[in-house]
């Protein structure tokens, strides 16, 4: 546990394995003892790849041989929340055929991990045979830090980071998908922990809301952006030097309005902190 102050078959692989029929020399590679197909997010594609990049490598360091299905798209939660129920069913459906042949799915965001595991069932409520289908994929879907804590087993995977890109205080923000829908909150405090050089600080409210909510920032921004506010106030107040998050939405809304107002704190994804440098 962290040290706390205060309160497809079209996948691409890179696993170094022969081609099938190719002779072998020497020792063999042992096979790695988890797959796992990394859905990289709208975020994380659009905005943050060095985001994907960092998660990426931590996994592969792990002992994970990933793969990357290059005909993903969305997961289809951005028209889900705005209502479109016809048009995110159509992008869901698009995310089943791309990795539910997969051994398993790993995603660097709560949100999407819970639009998979949570709201696919219900989104196919009328649909038996695709909500069967997207229940079996959700089964084997985890978020980014669950995975390498609980079905990994790595929760010092942060002790091989090497120099991380913050030393000293580190504050973490729970994700509200993430910690509401998906329970996860131990999992990414522990591999925080692990970093060398790196202390947890935890802020006030931690759980609380940075105020984003996708839509809800665009449609309410007033009362988003009291929400904000006191968000920004409990990370400068916890003295950290990074606040860390696992989903890019919540970073995108927080990482703006920090370099608007001149905060020293910076704002990164677990997956930037745990690959250390050179990412």
């Amino acid at each position: 546990m962290a040290r706390r102050r205060g309160s497809s078959s079209n996948s691409r692989r890179y696993s170094g394995r022969p081609q099938a029929g190719a002779r072998r020399r020497g020792p063999q590679t042992p096979k790695p003892k988890f797959r796992a197909a990394f859905c990289a997010t709208c975020l994380v594609d659009q905005f943050y790849p060095e985001v994907g990049a960092a998660a990426v490598k931590t996994l592969r360091r792990a002992g994970v041989d990933v793969s990357f299905p290059e005909e993903q798209t969305c997961c289809g939660q951005i028209a889900f929340n705005g209502g479109f129920r016809s048009h995110a069913a159509e992008v869901a459906r698009r995310f089943l055929d791309v990795f539910e042949s997969e051994e398993q799915v790993v995603v660097p965001s709560g949100s999407c991990a819970s639009m998979i595991k949570v709201y696919y069932p219900e989104l196919f409520e009328d649909d038996p045979e695709t909500q069967g289908r997207a229940r079996a994929v959700g089964e084997k879907t985890r978020e980014f830090s669950d995975y390498l804590v609980n079905v990994v087993g790595a929760a010092d995977a942060g002790s091989a980071a090497g120099s991380a890109p913050h030393q000293g205080l580190v504050t973490y923000h729970d994700a509200c998908h993430l910690l509401r829908e998906l329970r996860i909150s131990d999992a990414p405090r522990a591999l925080i922990g692990s970093i060398p050089g790196v202390e947890l600080q935890e802020m006030a409210d931690a759980d609380a809301c940075c105020g984003f909510g996708g839509l809800f920032s665009v449609k309410f921004p007033e009362i988003s952006t009291a929400i904000l506010d006191e968000k920004l106030k409990n990370i400068a107040e916890s003295g950290a030097s990074a606040v860390v998050a696992n989903d890019c939405g919540c970073l995108m809304h927080i990482r703006g309005a920090m370099e608007r107002r001149g905060m020293e704190a910076r704002a990164m994804h677990l997956a930037e902190l745990l690959a250390g440098d050179g990412v």
